[in-house]
């Protein structure tokens, strides 16, 4: 028997099964495309394969043709299409002549996305060359068992339609999940027979071969029961969603932050947090996201590839989407900051104002109902109630820029592009076209008539 210690990443090749049409999705895209926090399920597997070290990484695909290998054309990974779809032994027949024949293979499937790191360090480190992933189920119906002989050895592997009654009465059950030596694993793929009543080649009849060689076969359960749950249908997906959820947000209430209700908390990405930091209910976080200590997120908001530094308080119903935020900045109720926007200290943006690729100075504040889109405003500014900068000519885009110390009257345009000058006040009702000069009023407005017999025009 070979004797293995640890496993060597150099050596280990990764076949990841991703082939399934996924019928009961009812779906017009392959399952493993299908998402769980923002990300499809096969590339969570991918994921966790590249942080084991594989030296080579092989995508099985078939239904929905090459969309798994556009989506993932960028990962430094090969690909192997089985079809026609003929079971798991004959997809392994497909992606074994993209992986090296040294070292060893670990099999893994795309529909199966939290499966954990260290519950494959530890199938991996098992000793010997040939490893199993099972579980004990109360329930281990639809699953493969595990046949044991009378000293306990793994002696085969039966699937359920196959197995007699008192094989069906077995609760350990096979995940799927294996690794092998990729020479031996080579040789017993050329060996399978379909005589099942699937008609199908199974991967798991290599198990009974390697026992007639006389090869140990440890076996491995993972550290949740959740790692080796599949997806083969939309409750399913939503159950597994719920899962990884609960999971980030334990990690992130670990590290010191408060969640007002962590079963009403989703992270597509990754949430960094300072010090007491508090999100309410029904966040969401997208990308990368930065929070600085003593942040606060109001209910509702949802937050994209942002930075928001220390004391800053987004009040509820909020959007941030590619932002940096200052500390100390009062941001909402229903704000939407837009990408490309920088806001500094103390800053106020608050109800019903949309600023895009705009740089907001320290202490200046537009609090209700403008819009500020490609403007550079300085520090102790007030943008008055209705005031939108007029940036888009209809061809291009020009830029605002407002000095320190400026006062924008309400219901203001400024038509782009155009400066205030340093102190300048605008009066209300203004559609500024020039440059107004610092320190003084400038005001455009026509004179207030009446028409004494004007009609209101009717419908017909």
């Amino acid at each position: 028997m070979t004797i293995m210690n640890v496993y060597e990443p150099s050596n280990l090749n990764v076949i990841i099964l991703a082939a399934g049409k996924g019928t009961r999705m009812h779906s017009s895209q392959p399952k493993v495309l299908h998402e769980i926090a923002g990300m499809p399920l096969v590339s969570h597997v991918v994921t966790t394969a590249r942080d084991l070290g594989a030296c080579e990484i092989c995508v099985v695909y078939g239904h929905g043709g090459q969309r798994v290998p556009e989506l993932l054309k960028n990962e430094n990974l090969s690909f192997a299409e089985q079809e026609p779809q003929l079971g798991t032994g004959h997809a392994v027949q497909c992606a074994i002549p993209q992986v090296a024949r040294t070292g060893r293979t670990l099999i893994l499937y795309g529909d199966v996305p939290l499966i954990g790191k260290n519950t494959l360090q530890k199938l991996l480190s098992t000793g010997t060359p040939f490893g199993l992933l099972t579980v004990h189920l109360e329930n281990p119906g639809g699953y493969g068992r595990i046949v044991r002989d009378h000293q306990g050895k793994v002696f085969k592997i039966v699937e359920e339609k196959d197995a007699n009654p008192g094989e069906r009465e077995i609760t350990e059950v096979n995940t799927g999940v294996m690794v092998l030596p990729t020479e031996k694993l080579a040789n017993w793929l050329g060996r399978l027979e379909n005589h099942n009543s699937q008609g199908e080649y199974y991967l798991t009849d290599v198990v009974a071969m390697a026992v007639s060689e006389g090869m140990d076969i440890s076996t491995v359960h993972p550290e949740h029961e959740w790692e080796v749950l599949g997806v083969n249908n939309r409750v399913q997906l939503a159950e597994l969603e719920r899962i990884h959820q609960s999971r980030r947000a334990a990690e992130l209430m670990q590290s010191g932050v408060t969640l007002a209700d962590p079963d009403r908390f989703d992270l597509r990405g990754s949430l960094h947090c300072g010090k007491d930091v508090f999100i309410d209910v029904n966040c969401l976080f997208e990308g990368e996201v930065h929070l600085g200590d003593e942040v606060r997120i109001g209910a509702n908001c949802v937050i994209r590839n942002a930075v928001i530094d220390r004391n800053t308080i987004v009040e509820p119903f909020s959007h941030i989407d590619g932002a940096k935020i200052a500390s100390s900045c009062k941001i909402g109720p229903y704000a939407r900051i837009r990408p490309s926007t920088i806001l500094g200290e103390n800053a106020h943006v608050g109800n019903f104002v949309e600023i895009k690729n705009a740089e907001i100075g320290t202490g200046s504040k537009a609090n209700h109902l403008s819009y500020i889109g490609d403007a550079t405003i300085g520090s102790g500014v007030n943008i008055g109630a209705g005031t939108i900068t007029c940036n888009y000519d209809g061809a291009k885009k020009h830029r605002t820029v407002i000095e320190d110390g400026a006062f924008i009257g309400s219901d203001t345009q400024l038509v782009a592009p155009v400066t205030i000058g340093r102190n300048a006040t605008i009066g209300a009702g203004s559609t500024i076209t020039r440059n107004a000069p610092e320190g003084g009023l400038t005001l455009s407005r026509s004179k207030q008539v009446h028409i004494e017999y004007w009609k209101r025009p009717r419908k017909d």
